[in-house]
């Protein structure tokens, strides 16, 4: 009988030599500039510089490149700290049916492989669209309920990065199998590290991509894992989910409806669990003219998890904010958004934000609830000074794919992110040759470019 890994393998081995339609190559380069967005003002922060530091003796020479400096590291290594450079400035995307953060893992690991390997950016895409298609549908299988204790993007993102780096490296069907049978035992990351100010989350997903590019480097040698390992019944599922995870249907569509076209690219730099609050008392504020001096009291209703993850009412720390709603909606009113300067320390300390933080009051509405996680969600209000009140509900979030970022305004966040590391002409010049993925060449090349390094001078 055939075990749900090696219908994986089977599938991703198979994208090593199938053209791609456009469409599905299109959504794979997004996602791809999305992840170079984040990656850049990430990887000259910590804790990225802190593991850097830490690994001392395996970075400065390798096979692979640390963005953006272009530095030289083993190929685990650039995939440790890429991947926890990408998840560090809360910036990377979501698939938002499966509570996970595909691009961090999965695209970290692609890269370091493809340097590794010398593979071209078709062979990148296909890694990349690998990557997403089984980690997405094993996010979604397992979840919610495996979002109760453990980090999706920490669990599931092993089996990204090695389905990803499988396909960059060529590894057969039986092979690939093996690698993702070898992530599922090395998956681990739990959600206490983002219930407080520490830096185990970017972490994460740093660790499933070095443990993706480990695991198909190991099987591409023959060592060999338990192919049931995740309907087995000590396996992945029944450990981190519970035995009632229905892995047929986590197969379904493989090849033929791609999750990576339904992956949402953020527009706020913060915890994707607040962003449809902030879009919604955006939109009040905008089309009523209210400004913050009229406001009385804010009402924002979400799903439980977005009052459980992002409740905190008075963050101290840049982190933190970050998974405070009520520090999110009061900085969108006061600074008009919730990109990186909402977390600098001036604005952490801006007794604007603070006061308005303090009049919102964050609840559960049982319809978002309902409709979570496939949909999120929120109701919110704004109560004037002189009693009037104004209502807004979000359906969804900007950035979400029934509400998508647009090439020109993706473009635009690659460029408010990168531009202040990189130089807006070296910016430029690496943002074109991503959109030209697709037809490039070595990929290392492109890695090591003068674009890269110049962020080190």
């Amino acid at each position: 009988m055939t075990t749900v890994i090696e219908t994986y393998a089977r599938f991703a081995a198979g994208l090593r030599a199938a053209p791609l339609d456009d469409e599905v190559c299109h959504h794979a380069v997004r996602a791809v500039v999305d992840w170079f967005a984040a990656c850049v003002p990430g990887g000259v922060m910590a804790p990225a510089t802190l593991v850097g530091e830490a690994l001392s003796d395996q970075v400065g020479a390798g096979a692979a490149s640390l963005v953006p400096g272009g530095t030289r590291a083993t190929p685990q290594t650039a995939a440790l700290i890429n991947g926890t450079a990408s998840h560090t400035v809360e910036f990377d995307d979501i698939f938002r049916d499966g509570l996970y953060h595909p691009g961090t893992p999965t695209i970290s690991a692609a890269l370091a492989a493809a340097e590794l390997a010398g593979a071209d950016g078709a062979r990148l895409i296909a890694g990349v669209v690998a990557g997403y298609e089984v980690s997405n549908r094993i996010a979604m299988a397992v979840n919610p309920r495996h979002y109760d204790y453990w980090h999706t993007t920490a669990t599931v993102g092993c089996f990204g990065a090695a389905a990803a780096a499988s396909v960059v490296l060529d590894l057969n069907a039986d092979e690939t199998a093996h690698a993702l049978a070898t992530a599922a035992t090395m998956a681990a990351g739990l959600q206490q590290a983002f219930r407080a100010d520490a830096m185990s989350k970017p972490l994460h997903s740093g660790r499933a991509a070095e443990a993706g590019v480990l695991a198909a480097r190991l099987a591409k040698a023959g060592v060999t894992g338990a192919l049931d390992a995740l309907e087995g019944p000590r396996g992945f599922g029944a450990a981190m989910s519970g035995p009632d995870v229905d892995w047929r249907a986590a197969t379904d569509g493989l090849g033929s409806d791609w999750t990576i076209t339904r992956v949402t690219f953020k527009n706020h730099a913060a915890c994707g669990h607040v962003h449809a609050a902030v879009d919604a008392v955006a939109e009040i504020a905008a089309a009523n003219g209210i400004t913050v001096d009229r406001i009385a009291r804010i009402e924002a209703a979400s799903y439980a998890k977005s009052l459980e993850i992002c409740g905190n009412p008075e963050p101290t720390t840049a982190f933190e904010a970050k998974f405070s709603l009520p520090y999110c909606v009061a900085a969108v009113l006061t600074r008009g958004s919730v990109r990186r300067a909402a977390f600098e320390v001036d604005a952490l300390a801006d007794p604007a934000i603070r006061a308005l933080a303090a009049k919102v009051v964050h609840t559960v509405d049982p319809g978002c609830e309902a409709a979570f996680p496939r949909v999120r969600s929120a109701r919110a209000a704004i109560v004037t000074v002189d009693g009037r009140r104004f209502e807004h509900f979000a359906p969804t979030r900007k950035g979400d794919p029934d509400n998508p970022l647009t090439d020109s305004e993706l473009d635009d966040k690659f460029h408010e992110l990168t531009d202040p590391v990189l130089g807006p002409t070296a910016a430029a010049g690496l943002l074109v040759r991503l959109r030209d993925l697709a037809t490039a060449g070595d990929v290392g090349a492109l890695l090591r470019d003068v674009a890269l390094p110049r962020a080190a001078e």
